[in-house]
């Protein structure tokens, strides 16, 4: 299909810089002896998953797992489900999910310990755990000081077998303005190694130290002692990775073309994507990002949605025409893409387009 074939609002992915992109990540954490486990939460698609995998990817990093299943029903059997599994209906997804996978979840209190025991243990599985530790972020995890109770806590629980110990900090805590991702990589880094060293000294054994999302992944895999990283967005880069500085123009993969449907002023342009395309969920404004995209090549921002309009706000008059298409950078990729059943792959040497399918989009649970 020609890229002017393509249905708009539509989400164009340039295979060549995702290979590119994968490519980098991968002969990075393999030079400093780390391995790579992508969170797929960004892309949601087989495709892109096996690329990772082809490419020398130990295992994936999901959110939930619904949607880690969708990738164990085809074939992925090293899954990391970094996110707590709370209540004992999703304690015994997880124990039929690890009957047919290496599974490893994440978790920060008894109560989890508890249930996922309980689970494994009625239908004879055996689920690996990590416990995540809060490390300024101050979402999810348990403190530094209560990570060696829970570590035997999980040691002594049938069915569950301690895997280490993760974390994610990203680059947006408090405190981590103007600070470079390269600091804020080794720092995380160094904080949950010394914490397992801590842990090895007590007489626990620790497998795995895990860390590190796109803008601290690459620096954390520097840090001595680190075992894993998990970055997600790196395959596609967005606006507040540019930001960020863990990604460059030429890192980002993924644009939305629109088409422009009305011009109600010389410096404004309304076009067909609107909240039901472009993901709202950062507040641009706080984040210090002029929308929530940029239009490539343009001073273009998006500035205004509603379900289907988006209003494009241009910093001189533009003769831009209606029917015209426009390629956009999206302010936060992961939550865009889970908005869309399809992307297209372009080729931008012959402007090409092939579709594939985002089979993960809207696992919540």
């Amino acid at each position: 299909m020609h890229i002017t074939d393509v249905p708009t609002p539509a989400l164009l992915v340039d295979k060549a810089i995702v290979e590119a992109n994968i490519s980098r990540w991968q002969a990075h954490a393999t030079a400093n002896g780390v391995a790579l486990r992508p969170h797929i939460k960004t892309h949601k698609s087989l495709e892109i998953a096996r690329m990772q995998r082809a490419a020398g990817a130990i295992g994936i990093t999901a959110a939930k797992l619904s949607e880690a299943e969708v990738f164990v029903d085809a074939g992925f059997a090293d899954v990391f489900v970094a996110y707590p599994i709370v209540g004992t209906s999703k304690a015994k997804h997880a124990a039929q999910l690890a009957l047919r996978c290496r599974l490893i979840v994440g978790v920060e209190n008894e109560a989890t310990i508890a249930d996922l025991s309980a689970a494994a243990v009625s239908v004879g599985a055996h689920i690996w755990v990590r416990i995540e530790v809060e490390t300024g972020l101050q979402r999810c995890g348990a403190l530094p000081e209560r990570v060696e109770a829970l570590a035997r806590n999980v040691i002594t629980a049938p069915g569950l077998r301690l895997d280490g110990i993760f974390t994610y900090r990203g680059a947006w805590f408090a405190g981590a303005d103007g600070r470079l991702p390269a600091e804020l990589g080794r720092q995380e880094g160094m904080l949950i190694v010394a914490l397992a060293e801590q842990l090895r000294a007590s007489g626990i054994h620790i497998d795995s130290i895990s860390v590190g999302s796109t803008p601290t992944g690459w620096a954390a895999a520097q840090v001595a002692g680190v075992t894993e990283i998990r970055p997600g967005t790196y395959v596609y880069g967005d606006l507040m990775q540019l930001k960020a500085g863990s990604a460059t123009a030429s890192d980002v993969a993924l644009r939305i073309q629109c088409t422009v449907i009305s011009r109600p002023s010389a410096t404004t342009a309304t076009v067909d994507g609107g909240s039901k395309t472009f993901a709202g969920d950062i507040n641009f404004e706080r984040a210090a990002l002029p929308g929530y995209a940029a239009v490539i090549g343009t001073t273009g921002v998006l500035v205004r949605m509603s379900e289907e309009h988006g209003v494009i706000q241009f910093a001189e008059p533009t003769q831009l025409a209606i029917g015209a298409r426009i390629d956009l950078r999206p302010i936060h990729v992961c939550t865009t893409v889970n908005l869309s059943d399809v992307l297209y792959f372009s080729d931008s040497t012959t402007n090409e387009c092939t579709p594939f399918s985002i089979v993960a989009r809207g696992k919540r649970s």
